[in-house]
């Protein structure tokens, strides 16, 4: 039977500020694409082409750039919601497209290769209602931690634990897959979220749930830091995913109609989008991804930096591991450093 998803796309994005005042969290950029773009990509690779977004922060922006996902391969479907509902809440809004059969829930703003397809095989093994899909981290303390039983099924559960709470290092990654009776035990129109209220609920009702452990790459990109490790992952090969454009030098990636002036110095790994101009002098570090339009001027000193489309840098400018938003500016002959996070001129 043909399974489809529910690819959580709401979220406000609020540990990600200032880059998420206008740009919605499942849209912020990972070596120059949308993190969202990567998740419809693994649901694509795994033969899962009908799916369906919620909207809240800045919709408009999320459905402009995907549309109805034929430019993907995948069939794309938006449920708006006026208030969060919260990501059980949101998932029971969209209960008219889920419930013919089994469906994924997975996060628009989680950067994973998890294997699908074992992980529908497991859950389909089992006779699962629900099933989670866990990794091992070694701080665990942001995400819900959960225990499992040597057949894998799930004994217990907190929802980003106090440290006297630890007992294991598998950790809730926010895939899901659920049978469609799962569905009815969602109250409606309500604010509810799996984490807290109804995986909680399946323990207490001893409803047949269990953890899929994966050894695949996973990063919740949900604050800067993460972000920051995502970039790096991504150049490290971590994902293994081919990054665009063409290698020019091994770990140097330069997109089309490009120009980069001679005497320019690039080190890798590093990614340079579309239609830039990088001016004669200028150094581009290590793990710099530099999105498309941009202009870098010369003598300019760029080291772990991203910087988003259209961002202008004057000459003799010295950035070091900053991120410049969509559209900013950096003056002439000014100094950033050590985390700085620009969404405007400067």
């Amino acid at each position: 039977m043909t399974v489809r998803a529910m690819v959580m796309a709401a979220g406000a994005g609020t540990r990600l500020r200032p880059l998420t005042h206008a740009t919605p969290k499942p849209m912020v950029p990972i070596v120059n694409r949308p993190v969202l773009e990567y998740t419809i990509d693994n649901l694509k690779r795994h033969g899962i082409t009908e799916m369906v977004l919620n909207l809240y922060s800045h919709p408009e922006l999320i459905q402009r750039h995907f549309g109805d996902g034929r430019a993907w391969g995948v069939r794309i479907t938006y449920s708006h919601e006026p208030s969060l509902l919260g990501t059980a809440g949101g998932v029971k809004k969209a209960e008219s497209f889920l419930r013919a059969g089994t469906f994924l829930v997975l996060s628009g703003d989680g950067l994973t290769n998890i294997d699908l397809s074992a992980f529908l095989s497991f859950h389909r093994r089992r006779k699962s209602l629900g099933t989670m899909a866990l990794t091992s981290v070694d701080t665990r303390f942001d995400y819900g931690i959960t225990l499992t039983n040597s057949n894998d099924r799930i004994s217990r559960f907190i929802e980003k634990p106090l440290w006297s709470d630890v007992f294991s290092s598998q950790v809730n990654t926010g895939i899901y897959a659920f049978e469609p009776e799962a569905l009815k035990l969602i109250p409606k129109g309500k604010i509810y979220d799996f984490g807290k209220q109804f995986w909680p609920k399946l323990l207490r009702q001893r409803a047949p749930i269990y953890g899929f452990n994966t050894k695949s790459y996973w990063c919740d990109v949900g604050n800067l830091n993460e972000y920051r490790r995502a970039q790096r992952d991504i150049l490290d090969g971590k994902m293994g995913i081919r990054l665009p454009g063409r290698q020019i030098r091994p770990g140097i990636w330069v997109e089309e109609n490009t120009v980069i002036d001679r005497g320019v110095k690039l080190k890798s790994p590093c990614v340079i989008g579309q239609n830039c101009r990088i001016a004669r002098g200028a150094h581009v570090g290590a793990y710099t991804v530099i999105g498309h339009r941009a202009r870098i001027g010369a003598n300019s000193v760029l080291r772990n930096c991203i910087l988003w489309d259209d961002v202008q840098v004057a000459k003799q400018v010295q950035l070091d591991n900053c991120i410049l938003g969509h559209g900013a500016r950096a003056a002439e002959n000014i100094s950033i450093y050590e985390g700085a996070v620009i969404n405007l001129s400067v």
